[in-house]
């Protein structure tokens, strides 16, 4: 089998590319029928070719595959090129991607039937799909680059699909300007790999890295800096864009303006994992830097926290989903920060199945609610959508990391990692998470509730024609629930045992958080049982009760606390200012700079001295040459004599030496 593999990696990437250009490019002549059945079919020969190439690398134990498939270009004696490094880490990643985005396809059939741009929009996300797998399964930082700008592009296209609406075409603008804030960062960190080590292929980097360790660059006032905190600061500032974190994150929740397929692929399992994927293949350098690995703790405590809080006060059901992701990818970014690579990655790939579910979900009953997103409009949907709330339900309990679904075990595991880690924001960090165990349950369950249960608050014409989502539609639910449930029971005991991603993490042994939980675990019921013992289970739990308590026992509740914090509330509802600000402050600045180098810069220097006052001199001095070409003999003898005595001034009696 493996005589193939290299042919399956080409196709993995290109059946969705492939899809995608037939759907685009030729969607008049296959038709709506025939673009979901090319993309579709292009994705489920990724995702097919993906599980094989799992199990050849993960379950038989074969071995890594690094090779260049393409010199793009060679300068000054380095290679720029394609290439594939397929591991456990890229593997893994592979059937995520490819999975969750099958199941994003099939069920767009059903969510954007009715949509007069059917085949454009599957032609984008299959190619979403191909730019994800690109930045995946590269070996090198230029490849990794395209697959990382590519995703960008790809998402402005989806942000503003429907580019007739002012709000989508604004979030897309936002999301593109703040992610290109990142990616300069990002940038400057590959510039300063390429400059000390004279390479951009992973290996090669990885191999030299400790020759580097104490090195040290001149930046600022002669101060010394380390050379690998600029190079992992650097990198982590294009995670920040692309994983949405604080104050990078606020495209994400205007992502929303999108259709909900594409939120959910944005949010489960492509767009905003890549820096988190990025970070734990990098992990040779980040372990070389404290500094670094201590601002990463700090980003991801404040972004779990301060992010879950502004999912509180939601009320549109995708937006509520949308601050989930941005705080579990703040889990995941604290996971990246105590080290614990294994354990951001083991619930990157849990939170893309239940993200998924989740988002589908809500756009099972946007559909139904005839595009309605509003929670405070409906209610009692459980009595019309049962596989809807059942799937939903499923979700819900795994966000809060409820006992034995998978994203207590990843959740879990990052909480006492980071509980067990010596760095010094570590305290910080472990506070922050905790609390928000607390904060996830109530607002995951607050959707559930006003969303299910309690009154049903639509009106009597939608209260009719109310039904579950067709077959098309719940199917994708149905088999996300799945994964959702159990498979942090197949991945715990590897992720902990340390074998699971082998080679492709590397973590030094005095930042080894995980091996003390590993040596601590005792079996997957005794690592359920021992939770007990801590408080995030009890945590998740009282969340629970306290979302009942206000959205089913005591619905009046909530108005009555919102009464008393108005101030509070304002902020939240305000997402801390943080969008006023860029508004006044980065596009109010900018605009105000343009305006005065429009003004002053174009208008009076370049037009009215440069262009036009050059123009006007040599006007001027034309006109005084053209009283000398009258055609009168007196006129020319007396220039010539002008000119003779000027000279002879000059090169006799040295008049101007």
């Amino acid at each position: 089998m493996s005589g193939y593999m290299e042919t399956f990696y080409l196709i993995i990437v290109l059946a969705p590319l492939f899809a995608s250009l037939i759907a685009g490019l030729f969607g008049n002549l296959v038709g709506r029928h025939g673009a979901h059945w090319v993309t579709n079919i292009g994705v489920g020969i990724s995702t097919v070719l993906s599980l094989l190439v799992y199990k050849h690398h993960i379950i038989d134990g074969a071995a890594d595959y690094n090779q260049s498939i393409y010199v793009w270009l060679t300068s000054g004696g380095i290679d720029f090129q394609i290439g594939f490094l397929i591991d456990k880490l890229s593997a893994t990643m592979m059937v995520v991607v490819s999975f969750v985005s099958w199941m994003i396809h099939i069920y767009t059939i059903g969510y954007m039937q009715n949509d007069p741009g059917y085949q454009r929009f599957f032609s984008y996300i299959s190619l979403f799909t191909f730019a994800m797998l690109m930045l995946v399964m590269s070996n090198n930082f230029l490849q990794l680059f395209f697959g990382w700008e590519a995703v960008g592009l790809v998402s402005y296209l989806l942000i503003g699909f429907w580019y007739k609406k002012e709000s989508a075409i604004f979030a897309n603008l936002k999301a593109f300007l703040v992610n290109r804030i990142g990616d300069f960062g990002f940038l400057l960190g590959i510039a300063a790999v390429l400059m000390y080590f004279d390479t951009l292929d992973y290996v090669e980097v990885f191999k030299n890295v400790e020759q580097h360790a104490d090195t040290t660059i001149t930046i600022i006032n002669g101060e010394p800096w380390s050379l690998m905190t600029v190079i992992c600061i650097s990198l982590f500032i294009g995670a920040m864009g692309k994983s949405a974190q604080v104050p990078l994150h606020v495209w994400l929740p205007d992502s929303m303006e999108g259709p909900t397929p594409i939120s959910a692929l944005i949010h489960a399992a492509t767009m905003v994992t890549a820096g988190i994927f990025m970070v734990s293949r990098m992990s040779p350098l980040f372990e070389l830097s404290a500094t670094a690995l201590n601002f990463i703790l700090i980003i991801g405590a404040i972004t779990a926290l301060s992010m879950g809080i502004l999912g509180l006060v939601q009320n549109d059901i995708k937006r509520v989903v949308a601050y989930s992701t941005l705080s579990q990818l703040g889990y995941m970014t604290v996971a990246l920060g105590a080290s614990a690579y294994a354990a951001a990655m083991f619930h990157l790939v849990t939170h893309a199945f239940f993200k998924a579910l989740l988002f589908l979900a809500a756009g099972s009953v946007i559909i139904v609610m005839h595009h309605e997103q509003d929670m405070r409009k409906m209610g009692g949907l459980f009595k019309y959508m049962p596989i809807t709330c059942f799937t939903c339900f499923i979700g819900s309990l795994a966000l809060i990391g409820f006992p034995g679904t998978s994203g207590f075990f990843s959740k879990d595991i990052i909480i006492e990692a980071v509980h067990y880690s010596s760095l010094p924001a570590s305290s910080f960090a472990y506070y922050s998470v905790l609390l928000g165990v607390f904060i996830t349950a109530l607002y995951s369950f607050r959707l559930f509730f006003m969303t299910f249960f309690g009154k049903e608050n639509m009106s009597r014409e939608k209260w009719e024609k109310l039904h579950e989502a067709p077959a098309v539609v719940t199917t994708p639910l149905l088999v996300l629930a799945i994964p959702s449930l159990i498979l942090g029971f197949f991945l715990i005991d590897p992720v902990l045992s340390g074998n699971y991603f082998g080679s492709a993490i590397y973590v030094s042994s005095e930042n080894n958080a995980l091996s003390i939980i590993g040596a601590e675990y005792k079996g997957i019921f005794s690592f359920i049982t021992h939770a007990f013992l801590h408080p995030p289970v009890y945590l998740s739990f009282a969340g629970l009760f306290v979302a009942w308590l206000c959205y089913i026992k005591f619905p009046n509740l909530p108005g009555m606390i919102v009464g008393h914090i108005g101030f509070i509330y304002r902020l939240l509802v305000n997402k801390y200012g943080f969008d006023d600000f860029n508004q006044v402050f980065f596009a109010g600045g900018v605009r105000k700079i343009g305006h005065l180098l429009s003004h002053y810069g174009d208008a009076k220097l370049i037009d009215g001295i440069l262009v036009n006052g050059s123009a006007k001199s040599i006007r001027i001095f034309s006109s005084f040459i053209r009283h000398m070409q009258s055609g009168y003999l007196y006129h020319y003898a007396f220039s010539i004599i002008i000119g003779l005595l000027l000279l002879i001034a000059i090169f006799v009696h040295g008049v101007f030496y």
